[in-house]
Formats: C-alpha cells, structure tokens, sequence
C-alpha cells in the first residue's frame, strides 16, 4: 500500500471567512498527486477531526487568519488524541506571529508556513514529513 497516494484534509477552522489561500494550497497539494479533501469554511475542530478519520487521512492542514490560532490548533490535536488518531500530522499556516510559532510546535503542530510560503514549499515539505498510514 505505499504506492497509495497520500491523503490530505485542508480545513478553515472557525470563523473566518476567508480560503483563497486554503484553496490554493489545497489545488496545489492535488496537482503533485496526492488526494485532497477540502472541508470548507467556518468548520468546528470536531468537523474537521471527524473528516480527518473519515476520510482516513495522513495529514490535515489547518488555514488560520482569525488571531484564534493557538484554540483551533490546540482543540484538533486534543480531539485528535482521544479518537486514537494523533497519528495524522498536523500542520497549517495563515496570520500567525512568529511568537505563536515554537508554541505551537510544543503543541504537536508538525509545520507552521507563513504568509509568505510558496507552494512548491508546502507541498515539498508535505510530501518529507507526512507518510502513507
């Protein structure tokens, strides 16, 4: 099976209404081959870890410009570990202070990009740090 190709959920945590960056990478993620779920916008931490193990996922990348950052992080991985899942990486990117940063690795958020990251980047790192469950 690890000729399987990986599976991605991209997500928009909270209230913010904004995913041209989510879509991008999302886009990006699905033309390097892998398979891409897109959740939406406006969707709770329980949503999205639900998706996750629906869709059996090998990493889900969170898209935060809502300042509530260290929360939605945080609650997914919490709910992550108590479905017995915490082997999906997490990692994301938006407006997040560089400060949030260590943080939120501390946490157990595989990679934070910042607004400046390409997709080549994200989509590079992706294929180096999430494997085939």
């Amino acid at each position: 099976m690890t000729d399987a190709p990986l599976r991605i959920v991209v997500a928009k945590p909270g209230l913010d209404g904004h995913d041209r960056g989510a879509k991008v990478v999302a886009r990006a993620l699905r033309d390097a081959g892998m398979e891409v779920v897109y959740t939406g916008l406006h969707q709770t931490p329980e949503q999205i870890v639900e998706a996750s193990i629906q869709e059996d996922a090998d990493g889900v990348g969170l898209s935060v410009l809502s300042g509530a950052h260290m929360t939605l992080f945080t609650r997914v991985l919490e709910l992550l570990r108590q479905r017995d899942a915490a082997d999906i990486v997490v990692f994301g990117g938006g407006i997040i202070p560089e400060a949030d940063i260590p943080e939120l690795e501390k946490l157990g958020v595989a990679k934070v990009f910042t607004p400046g990251a390409t997709t080549h980047e994200i989509v590079d790192w992706v294929r180096g740090h999430v494997h085939a469950h």
